[in-house]
This record gives structure tokens, C-alpha cells and sequence, in this order.
């Protein structure tokens, strides 16, 4: 059903009134024009009819004409964006006033339509560009945009927007760029601030001006897998530890009892009551042994409890090379300590970072010299992008080979012979618990490089 609002009828009627009157008197100057010209000797009332002929052709014409242009006004300012345009008139009884308040309210609708696009296209750029997740692009030219601050925070060592220029976070990086199709979520290693680490990949393709562009997650997971892989390995020593104490406790109070009552037994006028006692009391060291070997393990089972507060390093490295110097652990070792700015400072607790270096420079210390005929080893402190703070030790040991680097933060893996694989888990534990990340790399002199970040 046709329904007619109330504005509609009266610019009907009034536009079909104003039409008929400028007909009608159209009509009339028609006939006062064929009139005058049939009557002789009135020239003078000729011009007049022809005049009022003329004025009321124009009338009709410009009563038509007008709300055309209003609405060709209003087109055109449709098409050219300009929407500062205004269509208000007082009544004339044309009913331009109806179509003028019509295409005003159009005028305005528009206005709130567009004023709404614009706060709706501010809020997905806000939560675009604060989304937690970082986001690239890459389009069909292959040039790649960090689309959002995650993204801007995360990736800071490239140099340019092409592909390549990628690489620099592990090829394994570029190459997940590179690839045109989008799939399901995939795992690809990333190399962040020199460290390694493991990061899930999602992509989809987009319509962006006409074209297709590749839209990449990328969202670093390496804290979950290292808490996951920390909780499996505390689970499993605290299980070994436990089952191991319980089974050795009365074996090593038996030995122990063996030993005393054989001891006693034991004047020396015996060889095989010697020996027996011999045996006995290796069977209560070994028991001991261990014992102490089981309990240096359960303290990896624990989560080292952190309590951090905002340190200045120059002096606290300083006090690390002091009590390092005081040991033996570094006896003929040249020791070079160095912190990048002078006012660096930062946020962890010093007691269980002190812990982890002097452990590493013992290590770094032992390994440089039993290798290198002038062992040196230093201690480097330095700002990373992000306000956290990059920590290496280096030495010019042997070094360890690639294929062993991740496995030397293991429980229980140890490449020395008298090693217990504690001290590196442990230190590996202490700086996850301070949502860092450490790993092993070859030091430019040819020895093991320690890179800690906090």
C-alpha cells in the first residue's frame, strides 16, 4: 500500500495549486496575446499582452524548474561529499518549503550517518592498533607494514619493508611472510632481541582498495611453553626424588649401621673382616652420595620465589665482580665487567640474579681456563628496546656445540664429568620466574655466550 506522509500531500497540493494558477494565467495571456493582435490599431496593448504572455511562460517555467534544482543541488552535493549544504526556504506557498525541509533532513541523516562511520572507523583503528596480538600486512608487492603497537614493540631490528628485510627475526620468519595462502595456526620459530624463541602464526587475506592483502598474527608463546615445560619438569623431578629418597633412606641407615657395627668388629687381626668393613663403608659414602645428589635436585622442583625491586646496576655488578674476584673460581681468568649506560637500572631481585651470574661466570671462568692458553671472560650489562635490560657472559672456552645449546638448560644434562645438571636448570627457572628469557649462543672469540633478558 502506497502511504503518503503528511509533508508529501501538502507539497502536492501546494505545487499542484501553484500549477494551475501559472496555467491559468499562462492560458490567459495566450488569450489577451491572440486578442490584441486580432483587433487592429493596439499596438501598444500587443506589447503588454506579449509581455504578460512572456512573464507568465517564464512564471510557469520557473515554478517547475526551481524544485528541480533544488533536488540537482541536492544530488550534487550527494556526489561531491559537501554536506554543508542547506535547503531551508520560507513558505511561498511553492512548496519549496516541504521538499526543502525533505532534502535538509536527507542533508542531515547523512551527516549523522557519516559522523558515525567516522567514530566507528576511529574505534576499530583503536582496537586495531592496541590489540594485544601483533599484526603485519603484506601485499601484493610484498611490502610488509607493522599494522599496530604490539607489532611496532615486538619487531624493532629491521631495516626497510620488504620481505627480506624480515630475516633478520629467522628465516623461518620470512618465509611464513612469504607464503600467499592463509591456513590454520602454525608454529614458527623467532629470533627476538638475539633469542630464540617460538611464536604461533595465523593469516588471513583481506580486500584492502581494490587489492588483496595478507593479514599475519603473530603472537610470541615461548613463556607458555618454558612455564609448561618448567611445571612437567618439576613434576617429574619432584616424582624421582621423592620415589628415590624413600627407597635410599633406610638403605643409607642401614649402611650407616653396618659401618659402625663393623668398625667395631674390626680389630685388625682379620683380612676378610677388613674388607668386609671396606665394603661396607664405600656401600655407606655411595648411599650418602646419593642422598646429597637426590636433595641438590629438589631445590629445581621448587619455584623460586621473586621479589623484585628496582636495582642500579653499575653498583650491584660491581659487588657480582667483587664477590666473584674474592673466590677461586676465576684464579688466572681475566674478568671484564661492563654496564651500558652508566644510570642503568632494573627491575628484578638482585639476590637470585646474583645467584644465576656468579654460577655462569664460575662455569665461563672453568671452561676458558682449561681451553685457552689467556682464558678471559666478561660480564656485559646493556639497555634492549622495551625498557628491559640484555645481560651476557662470555668466555673464550671450547664453547658448546649447536646441537646441544637448548639441551644444557635440561635437568639432570651436564657435559662435565663431575657436573650435577642443576645449576643451569636452576638459573634457567630463576630467569623465567622473572618473565625473561636466556639462551646459549657462541661468543665472538670462539666460547660460550650467556644471553640473559629481563
Amino acid at each position: 500500500m502506497n502511504v503518503r506522509s503528511p509533508k508529501a500531500m501538502r507539497f502536492r497540493s501546494r505545487f499542484a495549486a501553484g500549477l494551475l494558477a501559472r496555467t491559468a494565467l499562462l492560458l490567459a495571456g495566450l488569450i489577451l496575446l491572440v486578442l490584441a493582435f486580432n483587433a487592429p490599431g493596439l499596438a501598444a496593448a500587443r506589447i503588454l499582452a506579449g509581455a504578460f504572455f512572456a512573464w507568465t511562460l517564464w512564471a510557469l517555467w520557473r515554478h517547475i524548474q526551481r524544485s528541480n534544482l533544488e533536488i540537482a543541488r541536492f544530488l550534487e552535493a550527494i556526489r561531491l561529499g559537501d554536506l554543508s549544504q542547506s535547503f531551508s526556504h520560507r513558505a511561498d506557498g511553492s512548496g519549496l518549503t516541504e521538499i526543502g525541509d525533505a532534502l535538509e533532513a536527507g542533508i542531515r541523516a547523512i551527516r549523522a550517518e557519516r559522523h558515525r562511520l567516522v567514530e566507528a572507523g576511529r574505534f576499530s583503528e583503536a582496537v586495531l592498533d592496541d590489540a594485544p596480538t601483533a599484526l603485519l600486512t603484506v601485499d601484493t608487492e610484498g611490502r610488509v607494514e607493522l599494522a599496530n603497537k604490539a607489532a611496532r614493540r615486538l619487531f624493532t631490528r629491521h631495516q626497510g619493508v620488504r620481505l627480506e628485510d624480515f630475516a633478520v627475526y629467522g628465516d623461518a620468519f620470512a618465509t611464513a611472510l612469504a607464503s600467499r595462502s592463509a591456513g590454520r595456526p602454525r608454529l614458527v620459530p623467532l629470533t627476538i632481541d638475539a633469542i630464540p624463541q617460538s611464536a604461533m602464526i595465523s593469516a588471513a587475506v583481506v580486500h584492502r582498495l581494490g587489492g588483496l592483502v595478507r593479514v599475519f598474527s603473530v603472537q610470541p608463546i615461548q613463556g607458555e611453553l618454558n612455564a609448561v615445560e618448567i611445571a612437567a619438569q618439576s613434576d617429574l623431578v619432584r616424582v624421582l626424588t621423592h620415589e628415590i629418597m624413600n627407597s635410599m633412606t633406610p638403605v643409607t641407615s642401614l649402611a650407616q649401621t653396618a659401618a659402625a657395627l663393623m668398625a667395631e668388629a674390626d680389630d685388625g687381626s682379620n683380612r676378610d673382616v677388613a674388607d668386609a668393613r671396606a665394603a661396607v663403608e664405600t656401600l655407606a659414602r655411595r648411599a650418602d652420595g646419593v642422598m646429597h645428589f637426590v636433595e641438590s635436585y629438589r631445590q629445581i622442583s621448587r619455584t623460586p620465589e621473586v621479589r623484585r625491586k628496582l636495582v642500579d646496576v653499575e653498583p650491584w655488578a660491581r659487588e657480582i665482580e667483587a664477590l666473584v674476584r674474592a673466590s677461586d673460581a676465576v684464579a688466572g681468568v681475566a674478568l671484564d665487567v661492563s654496564v651500558t649506560p652508566d644510570h642503568l637500572t632494573l627491575d628484578a631481585d638482585p639476590d637470585l640474579l646474583c645467584q644465576v651470574l656468579i654460577n655462569l661466570l664460575r662455569n665461563a671462568a672453568e671452561a676458558a681456563r682449561a681451553h685457552a692458553e689467556m682464558p678471559a671472560v666478561t660480564l656485559a650489562f646493556g639497555a634492549a628496546p622495551g625498557g628491559r635490560v640484555r645481560i651476557e657472559v662470555a668466555d673464550n672456552g671450547p664453547g658448546v656445540p649447536e646441537s646441544l645449546r637448548q639441551d644444557v638448560f635440561l635437568p639432570f644434562f651436564t657435559t662435565k664429568a663431575k657436573g650435577t645438571g642443576v645449576g643451569l636448570s636452576l638459573a634457567r627457572q630463576i630467569v623465567l620466574a622473572h618473565q625473561g628469557s636466556i639462551a646459549l649462543d657462541a661468543a665472538e672469540q670462539g666460547g660460550a655466550l650467556f644471553r640473559i633478558l629481563i
